[in-house]
């Protein structure tokens, strides 16, 4: 049997959706108010899925405590109240779109999964917007 369990977890920053290369004019074009120089910030909500079989030994697809530890150490410390532009170094030549985090936090959390197990990372940045990755 397959099964999927999910994960939630939470956490604040900031960021600013713009292009190095374009002036603010075509910054604010493109990305609107996202663009503006002096950052703005989301509460983010982030579901972890992992689907695979269950252990005989065990009944458990991955334990969550072990998954809870894995997210907590990867992307809530290293996330929370942090400036994704200033403070995290995948997004130092990275524009910070949902997207963008949504993989960078997939990048983060697959090597302590288990290759068998599936992985899929929902990132919920507003009420109305949700980006979901699965590598």
């Amino acid at each position: 049997m397959v099964v999927t369990v999910k994960r939630k977890a939470h956490f604040n920053a900031a960021h600013r959706l713009f292009r190095k290369d374009w002036n603010d004019e075509r910054n604010f074009e493109v990305f609107g108010k996202c663009s503006y120089p002096n950052y703005h910030g989301h509460n983010y909500e982030v579901v972890v899925s992992v689907t695979g079989p269950i252990e005989e030994e065990t009944g458990f697809v991955i334990d969550l405590n072990e998954l809870k530890k894995i997210i907590k150490d990867e992307v809530e410390e290293p996330f929370d109240h942090r400036n994704f532009n200033l403070d995290i170094p995948e997004f130092a030549d990275l524009n910070p779109t949902a997207e963008n985090i949504t993989i960078v936090i997939y990048n983060r959390l697959r090597p302590h999964i288990k290759g068998v197990l599936n992985l899929s990372i929902e990132l919920h940045e507003t009420a109305r917007n949700t980006v979901t990755y699965s590598g």
